[in-house]
């Protein structure tokens, strides 16, 4: 498991802990204005990609430095995991309220809205800290003409907006606002998520891989390739000789998504732990 369900999940997902969604954590001073400065500022990601661009250009061992610096940081403050639509579903049996937001990615680097972010807490939203804490957010993303506003969903609803979301490509991840509480569930992919963004394209990690990796049965595999297409982790390649679609363990994050559009069945995820290649790999 990763470090994270020790620290935080006593051995277990910390994700599934339903203390790190407290509404007592997200009465913190300190973390309440975390999420108002972070909601606040989108143009503050935008200053990030640039960043991300020119240490892209450093030498080597600066670029080492600050990637173990940011990656410190940022378990601290904001890190993420992916998780499966099964365990998105477990985190809603036991959730409170769903609230679906704009992404702030997707404003930041796309300027544009795409509701693909669900706030998550343990109280119903009418008695949660996190409507009063919304109303303490200005930004015009959020609250201007173009904006739905926040939405509450029911567990049904919301499940159905994750689905949509991987039929699209999205894959599904967990956030902390100042570690260990736990508050949101976005959608993302590399064009449009700072977090995947810095992760996969520049080596920056700010999320845990799956709990799971996903795994091909040649027998079923027809060699469509529509797998290669949607992996945003570029762990699928297609073998000519064999005529199949091959997953990297050592690069798969095992989100499922290529799970889900595989027409023939032939993709599955297994529990991380017993790829022995895949087991250490966060």
């Amino acid at each position: 498991m990763c470090e994270f369900c020790t620290k935080h999940g006593e051995g277990k997902k910390w994700y599934l802990q339903a203390a790190n969604y407290s509404d007592h954590l997200l009465s913190d001073l300190k973390r309440r204005q975390f999420i108002i400065d972070f909601l606040g500022h989108p143009e503050r990601l935008s200053n990030n990609v640039n960043k991300l661009k020119d240490l892209d250009r450093a030498p080597s061992f600066v670029k080492r430095l600050a990637r173990s610096a940011v990656t410190r940081r940022q378990k601290r403050n904001h890190f993420g995991q992916v998780l499966p639509l099964e365990d998105v579903e477990l985190i809603f049996d036991f959730v409170g309220s769903i609230v679906r937001l704009p992404c702030i990615c997707r404003h930041s680097l796309r300027g544009s809205e795409h509701r693909c972010c669900y706030a998550v807490t343990s109280l119903p939203a009418a008695q949660s800290n996190f409507a009063s804490l919304m109303k303490e957010v200005s930004a015009d993303y959020l609250n201007g003409p173009d904006s739905a506003g926040l939405e509450e969903l029911s567990k049904e609803e919301a499940l159905r907006s994750m689905e949509d979301h991987e039929q699209d490509g999205l894959c599904h991840t967990v956030w902390t606002f100042i570690t260990p509480f736990t508050g949101a569930i976005c959608n993302c992919d590399r064009t449009g998520c700072m977090g995947l963004l810095a992760t996969v394209n520049y080596d920056m990690p700010v999320l845990f891989r799956a709990e799971y990796v996903a795994v091909t049965d040649p027998d079923r595999c027809n060699g469509c390739r529509e797998c290669l297409k949607l992996c945003q982790f570029r762990a699928i390649a297609y073998n000519p000789i064999q005529e199949k679609a091959e997953i990297d363990p050592r690069q798969c994050y095992g989100c499922g998504i290529c799970r889900r559009h595989c027409a023939s069945d032939a993709i599955t995820l297994v529990d991380r732990s017993k790829v022995t290649v895949a087991a250490g790999l966060w």
